[in-house]
């Protein structure tokens, strides 16, 4: 049975070594904030953010939240306000733990550029070099229907490339396909996630639509067959100790538990507490989850998308998780032409998808708030949301949790308010 992570991240450091690794990261962002005019930005602006997310909280619309702005690697902005769980009557802290779901992608997909750096695997790889039950995956006749009889040979192989870009020709965890033959279920093994995912058949042929789905979670498969270590032991010792995330995990127990914040869903016009998962998220999950299974907190995913907009190199130090060649990769739109646009309205006209994981923005004025062209960003179906501007030189982190993740427009109301913040533009 698989190792709790601080386990896996003792074996992997020793105590000296992985108590300079928390002292170095925590430094970088500690509690203490910078001003934010020594960074061009306006603090009575700032204020005004935190009154309006106040605002949301005080119409019940969400239970709390936490929320963080950097500037060219200081942190300037940080609130946690409300309730971490009403029911318990504890407020919201800096360090909740949050469900991020689709934020956790961008780790894995970081993760997986890492052992690309070192020769694991090339982008056009087929993806059956790999993973062999993939060799002969049908494709659907009509994308939306859910016969298993009713299909055709694929077209062209399925490439890491594709699986990267959402353009493989899997599908969302939610499809109807999907939930009629369970194929992702907490309850069950990574490997018969990836097995039933191969068995059922594609939405469309490899490279020609692009389809959100479950692509990082059958790369976090991929990163065991080319580290030879389990998932969440590799994320653990080259990503996340060396950038310090120790509030980073798949699940939460003891003290940790504690510190989880409540999901909320609306109903009737209040916040009601609710759960999306039949294993709960303080329960160690048989399914180790690259594209949906992390749970992270507010400063955690500062240090991550500080390290992503410094292109790879760890903050306050000179040492590097990725090139700065490879993580110029996470900026690129790789999305092939074919499957332009990925979408038909809103911002994801206007977007494209790159091998990093991200969402990246080719088009701000299909956005409904503030982005800069090139932004970088994505967000998680229980209200998270960041963004990592390198125009800017901004990192951006918000996390509530509710369902539907809405929350009367928080997200979308912080980013306009931290925008309107910004007195130097670049």
């Amino acid at each position: 049975m698989r190792e709790n992570h601080f386990l896996t991240l003792n074996r992997a450091l020793n105590g000296a070594m992985l108590a300079a690794v928390l002292l170095t990261y925590s430094s970088v962002f500690a509690a203490e904030i910078a001003s934010p005019e020594s960074v061009g930005m306006s603090s009575a602006a700032l204020n005004s953010a935190t009154a309006r997310l106040q605002k949301h909280i005080d119409d019940g619309e969400i239970a709390g939240v936490v929320a963080a702005v950097a500037r060219d690697g200081k942190l300037v902005y940080q609130v946690a306000l409300g309730k971490l769980d009403r029911e318990r009557d504890a407020d919201m802290r800096e360090d909740a733990l949050f469900r991020i779901y689709s934020m956790s992608r961008e780790i894995t997909s970081v993760a997986a550029l890492r052992l690309f750096e070192e020769g694991a695997f090339n982008f056009d790889d087929p993806v059956s070099k790999y993973l062999p039950e993939f060799s002969d995956q049908r494709v659907l006749l009509n994308s939306e229907s859910t016969d298993l009889e009713a299909t055709r040979p694929r077209v062209g192989e399925m490439t890491i490339a594709h699986l990267l870009t959402h353009t493989s020709g899997l599908g969302s965890r939610s499809s109807a396909l999907y939930r009629e033959n369970n194929v992702r279920d907490r309850a069950q093994s990574l490997d018969a996630m990836v097995s039933k995912a191969a068995r059922v058949p594609l939405f469309q042929d490899p490279g020609t639509e692009f389809r959100y789905g479950i692509h990082a979670t059958i790369i976090g498969k991929l990163i065991e067959v080319w580290s030879g270590q389990p998932f969440e032991e590799y994320l653990q010792q080259n990503l996340l100790a060396p950038l310090g995330m120790t509030s980073t995990l798949f699940w939460a127990e003891g003290n940790d538990a504690d510190r989880l914040a409540q999901l909320y869903r609306p109903e009737a016009g209040e916040l009601s507490p609710y759960a999306i998962e039949t294993v709960p998220w303080t329960q160690r999950p048989v399914l180790v989850e690259g594209g949906v299974g992390l749970l992270s907190s507010v400063p955690d995913y500062v240090r991550f998308s500080q390290m992503v907009l410094d292109r790879g190199k760890i903050p306050g130090t000179e040492e590097r998780i990725l090139s700065e060649a490879t993580a110029a990769l996470m900026y690129e739109n790789a999305v092939p032409e074919a499957a332009m646009p990925i979408g038909d309205s809103r911002y994801w006209l206007g977007s494209g998808w790159s091998l990093g994981g991200f969402n990246v923005v080719l088009d701000p004025s299909t956005y409904a708030y503030p982005v800069s062209k090139g932004t970088i960003w994505w967000d998680g179906s229980a209200g998270t949301r960041f963004f990592i501007d390198p125009i800017e030189g901004t990192v951006i982190v918000i996390m509530a949790q509710v369902s539907p993740s809405n929350g009367g427009g928080f997200r979308e109301n912080f980013s306009h308010l931290v925008d309107a913040a910004i007195i130097e533009r670049r």
